[in-house]
């Protein structure tokens, strides 16, 4: 099953920036691994206002259930709040022959 998740992060006030980046150091990292076993297949980055954190993520997953593991082991998600939409295939999709 294929999943859109809109990942909008809070930064609490005053964190360092030394924990920013190391935070964001380990999501990358953990962003890799997942893309790697085949659940992050994409990430769009839509437009942003001033300050604020937003990607797009296409992730594949068995269930729901999978997909929350995936996503609760991303560092990120301390500061992020996860929008899921649960896609399903379109007939008239125009996407490669054997993908629909």
């Amino acid at each position: 099953m294929e999943f859109l998740v809109d990942m909008v992060t809070t930064v609490p006030d005053g964190t360092p920036e030394e924990a920013i980046a190391d935070i964001r150091a380990r999501e990358a990292d953990r962003a890799r691994e997942l893309a790697a076993c085949g659940t992050l297949l994409r990430l769009w980055r839509p437009p942003l206002a001033p300050g604020e954190w937003r990607t797009w993520g296409l992730f594949s997953a068995p269930d729901e259930e999978r997909l929350e593991q995936a996503l609760a082991s991303m560092p990120l998600r301390v500061w992020r709040r996860d929008t899921v939409t649960p896609l399903s295939p379109h007939p008239n999709d125009p996407g490669p022959e054997g993908t629909r």
